[in-house]
């Protein structure tokens, strides 16, 4: 297999089974179709958090017993598992527990792991450009899976066809992973076997007092912010009168093209000055969108925003973790980078759901505009020190 056709099939993976967390954000119009509210949303992607830190904890000891792309292959049928049952379930109930937990198990393996796997095909000058393009496939398979389902809607299908449709192609990714194993260790970039990827008490005091603690601390940050801002995004559209579907595709092409444009920008000579200057631009789509209301060329001027400021700091971010990594750890720190981002991205809606039950919408939203104040602000001060 050419090195040029094993990234193509790579990536087509990572798309395919990317989409599965889009579906997240539908989670609220899928369970009001069964009068379970927000609270119940946040609940269920709490016990989301829980699998995926479990499971990024020990995605080293998984991949190092089973391979990386084998155990990259189980993530994505555990996923699909996970939105058979989404789909399928209409009570809320150990079942839909159980497809929160495998959501969790799947999506933690692939998403920690899956940078793992590139930076062993890449040399250390090329990671952004190739984590750029890492995320531009993420971000394309979860931005167009809400639209996939506002068009099947639109079609006469409900949302629970876009969760069966979307498991299909995480089964497919799934076969295209187990196919790429052999020939992703033919063409790694040093001939050594793959160091150790299991996260000890050592190597996790080693990252803690490494540069990279404050990248992973950030992104916690960045992900409550994106995951609030996201994951109820349906919510804030129907109240406001506006199309969802909209937000989405607008927001996933910004961030795909702005990535695919920036694909070799490093954050320049002070990439954290970089990450704050967009960080404050993500803050002030928040405070534009707090205060548009049913204006939807403004909701448009939010999704531009929100996509340039955090779909261009985030590749940026990931890389400066990479390298601010003591060598030998990193896999260690990828994967607590990962662990942090999905503590964000699924914990923080269990605050979101039940903020918006008891207290609204608006208040939520300043909440968010504070914490992407709080981030942009820890990365100005690491660019000034």
């Amino acid at each position: 297999m050419s090195r040029g056709f094993l990234f193509f099939l790579f990536f087509t993976a990572i798309f395919l089974q990317a989409g599965a967390y889009g579906l997240t954000f539908m989670l609220p119009r899928l369970f009001d179709s069964f009068g379970a509210d927000e609270k119940i949303v946040g609940g269920m992607l709490f016990a989301t958090t829980i699998s995926t830190v479990v499971t990024v904890y020990f995605s080293g000891h998984l991949s190092d017993y089973f391979g990386r792309l084998r155990t990259l292959s189980g993530a994505c049928i555990a996923i699909a598992a996970s939105l058979f049952l989404y789909g399928y379930l209409d009570t809320v109930g150990v079942g839909l527990v159980t497809a929160s937990l495998l959501l969790g198990f799947g999506w933690g393996l692939t998403y920690s792991l899956g940078p793992v796997v590139l930076s062993r095909l890449v040399s250390a000058d090329a990671r952004v450009r190739y984590f750029t393009l890492l995320s531009v496939f993420v971000m394309a398979g979860f931005g167009l899976s809400p639209v996939l389902a506002s068009v099947l809607e639109g079609a006469g299908y409900s949302v629970r066809h876009a969760f069966y449709v979307t498991a299909a192609l995480c089964v497919i990714s799934a076969f295209l992973f187990l196919v790429l194993d052999l020939p992703i260790k033919a063409h790694a970039i040093s001939p050594r076997a793959e160091a150790p990827s299991r996260i000890t008490l050592a190597s996790l005091s080693g990252v803690m007092a490494s540069r990279s603690l404050l990248p992973i601390l950030m992104i916690c940050l960045g992900a409550s912010v994106f995951a609030g801002m996201i994951n109820f995004q349906t919510v804030f559209a129907d109240a406001r009168g506006l199309n969802y579907a909209s937000f989405f595709l607008l927001y996933t092409v910004t961030v795909v093209i702005f990535r695919l444009i920036l694909a070799r920008f490093k954050g320049g000579n002070n990439p954290y000055r970089t990450i704050a200057l967009l960080l404050y631009v993500m803050c002030f789509s928040v405070v534009i969108f707090i205060f548009s209301g049913t204006s939807f060329p403004l909701y448009m001027v939010v999704a531009v925003l929100f996509g340039i400021g955090y779909g261009i700091s985030y590749p940026i971010l990931v890389t400066m973790a990479a390298n601010d990594a003591d060598e030998s750890l990193g896999a260690q720190t990828l994967q607590l980078f990962a662990l942090t981002y999905f503590i964000g991205i699924f914990g923080f809606p269990l605050i979101a759901g039940w903020m918006i039950v008891e207290f609204g919408t608006w208040p939520l939203l300043v909440f968010i505009a504070v914490l992407a104040l709080i981030e942009a602000t820890l990365a100005l001060r690491r660019s000034l020190a």
